[in-house]
């Protein structure tokens, strides 16, 4: 069945992809021949176009062109699609309602809203992210560490489309917060050192007074997840490859640990994939910890480890709606802060960059200052 599955899957997940937009918005509204032949041969080519050019450009060749070629392509067929299936499900209610077929009104509707999403929602995707502000009360923390500020940038996702002034611009709005520490929470870019290096080497200006922290996200396993490491070490940042680093503050203390993302264990590096023992090897009890961990669903094991707070990344909270309900599938949150357990927190963030297609629609991106509170 599964070996059925591999097969069929990749073949009818693209024609429902293009196929319900086709007969939304070229065969149902009755065109005149000429308007469904050209609606017909436009769709007929993107759904052969597109697979060539994820192969080109994500696969072993690697041409950025193709990938971002495609990965637009995929953004604008995810938006008709969702909008399609919604818009025929209007129609047929106005149907059932005895009003007559209404299908050339409905995906003139339906290609205007996906194109006023599609502009919008690549404003959201290209722009500096909002900084958001949360206040964390973690009763462990003594009175030295009470208004510590973490600044969390995640997945930034440098990749096929040069975003090194965007780089650049993140760097200067997280170097105005102030911050005591500075947190990447993984996904960092896609592709090689030598493809993204421009882009990420901004960051080696970024400012913290206590310490600047990165961890491996299940993007850098897709290509040199040590490298990265290297890379990101080289440009003065503490990479938490499954260790811990002591922060000292007012004669208080608190730790900050990281750990692998779980795709590293089955990624052949010797001794990747997370190891939260290994990570807390030698920690005081009595010494809070904030754990990064890009993937949320990593807090099961962090609860029962007695994690004051874990921050990650991963989901984007969804990027382009509704596909935040494929990632609860997999994930326990979409962003923002949650309590597992008696004494973890978990804040997720929605990340600062985007996958793939240039696009966020209903899932903002954000730069995020949590504030560390004693509480009363």
């Amino acid at each position: 069945m599964g070996r059925y599955l591999r097969v069929v899957v990749p073949i009818l997940a693209p024609l429902l992809l293009f196929g319900v937009p086709w007969l939304s918005l070229v065969l149902a509204p009755d065109w005149s021949a000429a308007g469904f032949t050209i609606g017909t041969v436009v769709f007929a080519a993107a759904l052969l176009a597109l697979p060539a050019l994820m192969i080109l450009g994500h696969g072993p060749r690697q041409l950025d062109a193709a990938a971002r070629t495609g990965d637009i392509l995929l953004g604008v067929v995810w938006v008709l699609f969702t909008w399609s299936v919604l818009g025929q499900l209007v129609r047929l209610v106005l149907v059932l309602s005895g009003v007559d077929d209404p299908a050339r009104t409905v995906a003139v509707v339906t290609a205007a809203v996906a194109v006023v999403l599609l502009v919008a929602g690549n404003r959201a995707a290209m722009r500096i992210p909002p900084v958001k502000e949360v206040d964390v009360v973690l009763p462990r923390i003594g009175p030295g560490i009470d208004g510590l500020r973490i600044a969390v940038v995640t997945d930034t996702h440098f990749g096929p489309l040069d975003r090194t002034k965007w780089s650049e611009r993140v760097v200067a709005v997280v170097n105005g917060l102030n911050a005591d520490v500075v947190c990447h929470a993984g996904d960092l870019a896609d592709g090689s050192v030598a493809r993204r290096r421009k882009q990420v080497d901004p960051l080696a200006s970024v400012q913290a007074g206590l310490g600047r922290f990165y961890i491996t996200g299940n993007h850098e396993y897709f290509g040199e997840a040590q490298a990265w490491l290297d890379h990101m070490a080289g440009l003065g940042w503490d990479t938490l490859h499954n260790r811990s680093t002591l922060v000292e503050r007012g004669g208080d203390r608190i730790l900050f640990a990281g750990i692998d993302d779980p795709t590293g264990a089955g990624s052949g590096l010797p001794g990747h994939g997370p190891d939260l023992p290994a990570a807390l090897d030698g920690v005081p009890s009595d010494v809070p910890v904030v754990l990064l961990a890009h993937q949320p669903k990593q807090v099961v094991q962090a609860a029962e480890a007695g994690i004051d707070l874990q921050i990650s990344g991963h989901t984007h909270g969804g990027q382009i709606w509704p596909f935040h309900l494929l990632v609860r599938l997999d994930q326990p949150t979409l962003g923002g802060l949650s309590r597992h357990g008696e004494r973890t927190q978990l804040y997720n963030s929605r990340g600062t960059g985007f996958w793939g297609p240039p696009f966020r629609v209903f899932a903002p991106s954000e730069i995020t200052l949590i504030t560390l509170r004693r509480g009363v």
